[in-house]
């Protein structure tokens, strides 16, 4: 593994410049086509707390009912600016294995630690969320998440033949990396279709589960059916308008800051390279984005 680098106040201010640009153009999208969606993870919080970023965040979550997923997916076909983002997932990266998507910003690089030799694209990103429904009842939802478990190691396999620390674990997932991407996700259909009727009443991030086990039954459905604006960055991007049950359940006393030695972000760059970009024009970018 190469080593991480250890980026500057102002590396790490561009990195959120870069990622808000991204998030601009996921709300311009949305905007122009009535996709609903909602900022998630630290940048929801980032929202309530700050009104805008976590200082030492240093990357950007939205987050999609599987429905507006399907319809942003379609929509980047036609409407992204191609010019200067790469819209990633399992179906426009042959290399890409996972089943949430990315945006990525073209002119840039961010390679993460431990992943330098996985051949997706790469760059500068954004993660663009797929929550799931889980089954009712609780044999179904078992079955479910044992099933989505194996999933992931599936997918995760591109990178922990390589990257895991044990041996026996690098020998398993190079063998579950044989099994061909489309077999995965064929498998990752059958599933879904198996187990989780359009009538699910709780919606989950399967192939990012959180850890708190306050969330292992996910989350009521309704959550994800109305919608409001927060300000973030001197704009308003949507949030679930119970964002703060959804925050609460999701990560406890969110507004309570971490101790000192837990801030810090996610981003473990062994190369990187950003742009020069500056707040002021991403505003007048977000302005002309609401009202096209």
């Amino acid at each position: 593994m190469d080593k991480i680098i250890d980026y500057t106040p102002e590396q790490l201010r561009q990195i959120q410049l870069c990622g808000l640009e991204m998030m601009i153009e996921v709300d311009r999208i949305c905007w122009k086509n009535n996709i609903k969606y909602s900022m998630a993870g630290g940048t929801l919080i980032g929202a309530a707390r700050h009104k805008g970023f976590i200082p030492w965040d240093d990357d950007v979550d939205v987050m999609f009912t599987p429905i507006e997923y399907e319809k942003f997916c379609e929509a980047c076909k036609t409407d992204l600016d191609e010019s200067r983002f790469f819209f990633q997932d399992y179906r426009t990266d042959k290399e890409y294995r996972w089943s949430y998507g990315k945006l990525r910003r073209l002119g840039t690089e961010y390679i993460k630690a431990g992943y330098e030799n996985a051949k997706f694209r790469t760059g500068v990103c954004i993660d663009v969320f797929d929550y799931e429904y889980l089954p009712d009842g609780k044999i179904k939802r078992m079955l479910y998440r044992a099933e989505m478990f194996l999933v992931r190691k599936m997918q995760y396999s591109q990178v922990g033949r390589t990257r895991d620390k044990k041996a026996i674990n690098r020998f398993m997932y190079s063998l579950l990396y044989k099994i061909p991407k489309a077999a995965v996700f064929k498998y990752r259909e059958h599933i879904t279709s198996l187990y989780v009727p359009n009538e699910s009443s709780r919606i989950y991030n399967i192939m990012l589960p959180p850890k708190r086990k306050e969330c292992d039954n996910g989350f009521p459905r309704e959550w994800f059916e109305e919608f409001t604006e927060l300000e973030f960055e001197g704009m308003l991007f949507p949030a679930l308008k119970e964002y703060d049950k959804f925050l609460s359940v999701r990560y406890g006393d969110y507004m309570k800051l971490p101790p000192v030695e837990m801030r810090k972000g996610v981003m473990e760059a062994s190369k990187l390279e950003l742009l020069d970009l500056n707040l002021e024009d991403l505003q007048e970018i977000y302005r002309k984005g609401r009202q096209a």
